[in-house]
């Protein structure tokens, strides 16, 4: 079967995550898809593939004779899709041989685009996949998982020598949960990749550090009409807090390896308020500093204001992986020799974000991500080509055969 048929298969199951939810996986509808996944890998051979109660999905190709000693090379992606746009009753639609101009996503109304995205031209005479513009498309990350099940498949099917290959999918990557309840023990890899990235080629072992902030802000509430000299106004106070923050240093403004603080929520009134950041860096003493900052900036206005309240709560999410695959860039040059291999322009990408790699990396397991074939993901106008999937398939196996010499 090939990597598209499978992603067509998978993307028709909804398995949108939840923030909140206070479960794991964040809906019990992602097991739908888990249940799926372990039923396909049996039928191939897999047979110790199961799903904990938990919804991660762990399987295994055992080595084949003579290759034991070989290092165990692990295959990861999600089976999630974004909540920021609906993942249900996704209807994919093929377009064979796309001329390279716009697509009519349906009869949603919504075209794509080559003026808003230029990369399409690229794309002409492949067999382009969208959704119909009421969806995403999913293939963040089913695409992923595709592409690992169809490479699995061809190992079993060839004959060819190679080491232990392991294989995890894991619910709640999209609310960044992700990694929060995997076995890397049970996993049993040395080390591994996450299939999660955009085109074909990309290479990511780099991204953000990242962490939340929450400020709580208590004003002084009085009467309007006796307030002179008493009234601490919270929502004022919470506005002076972000106009002490650099202007341009904010999502809209950056770009590459530029850092930035992003005021994702404000709530409250005059009494009571509460404002909400995310907070990002690839440098980690630049990270540090932000933190810093926004801790000097409570400490300066709990001063100004003696008689309000300003509580700041950090929270750190993920790190950079950088430091951790220092150790191990074989990870690296080997995933860039798969590509060439396969005859793919392998790239390097800066994260701007987190991927459950990032975490992994951390718990033991250094975990670079790889690119899938997809643009535009967690909205209507995504969209991925059949020959870009399998590439992607292709520069999984050059990479488990480099890991067998």
């Amino acid at each position: 079967m090939k990597a598209y048929e499978r992603l067509l298969k998978y993307v028709k199951v909804y398995t949108t995550s939840q923030e909140g939810t206070g479960c794991t996986p964040t809906t019990a509808r992602q097991k739908d898809l888990g249940r799926m996944l372990v039923e396909e890998m049996k039928a191939m051979g897999i047979a110790d593939a199961e799903m904990d109660e938990l919804g991660y999905v762990y399987a295994s190709i055992p080595a084949t004779k003579g290759m034991e000693d070989k290092p165990v090379i692990g295959w990861i992606a999600h089976m999630d899709t974004a909540p920021a746009f609906s993942g249900e009753n996704v209807n994919p639609l093929i377009h064979e041989n796309y001329d390279g101009g716009d697509v009519v996503l349906g009869d949603s109304g919504l075209v794509l685009k080559t003026e808003e995205f230029p990369f399409l031209k690229e794309l002409k005479g492949r067999t382009l996949i969208t959704a119909d513009g009421t969806t995403l498309l999913g293939a963040d990350d089913k695409a992923g998982i595709a592409e690992i099940l169809t490479a699995s498949e061809t190992l079993l099917n060839s004959g060819a020598a190679h080491g232990t290959v392991k294989i995890a999918f894991t619910p709640d990557e999209e609310v960044g949960e992700g990694a929060d309840h995997f076995d890397v023990k049970r996993f049993g890899a040395d080390y591994a990749y996450t299939m999660d990235g955009g085109e074909t080629g990309g290479i990511s072992y780099e991204n953000f550090n990242a962490a939340s902030a929450h400020f709580d802000v208590t004003g002084v509430s009085v009467h309007p009409g006796s307030a002179k000299d008493i009234l601490v106004n919270a929502l004022k106070l919470t506005a002076e807090i972000d106009s002490m923050l650099p202007a341009l240093e904010v999502p809209e403004h950056t770009d590459g390896y530029e850092g930035f603080f992003f005021l994702e929520s404000v709530s409250g009134d005059a009494a009571q308020a509460q404002a909400d950041y995310i907070v990002r860096d690839h440098d980690r003493a630049r990270f540090e500093d932000r933190k810093a900052q926004l801790e000097k900036i409570a400490a300066h206005l709990s001063a100004k204001y003696p008689t309000a309240k300003v509580e700041l709560t950090l929270k750190d999410s993920y790190y950079n992986m950088l430091e951790q695959i220092r150790p191990c860039m074989h990870l690296i040059d080997n995933a860039k020799k798969a590509c060439e291999q396969a005859g793919v322009e392998w790239y390097e990408e800066a994260t701007r974000g987190g991927t459950d790699g990032a975490r992994l990396s951390y718990m033991g397991l250094p975990c670079p991500n790889l690119g899938t074939g997809g643009y535009n993901f967690h909205g209507p106008y995504e969209c991925i080509t059949t020959e870009s999937m399998d590439k992607a398939v292709e520069v999984i196996l050059n990479i488990i055969a480099l890991y067998t010499k």
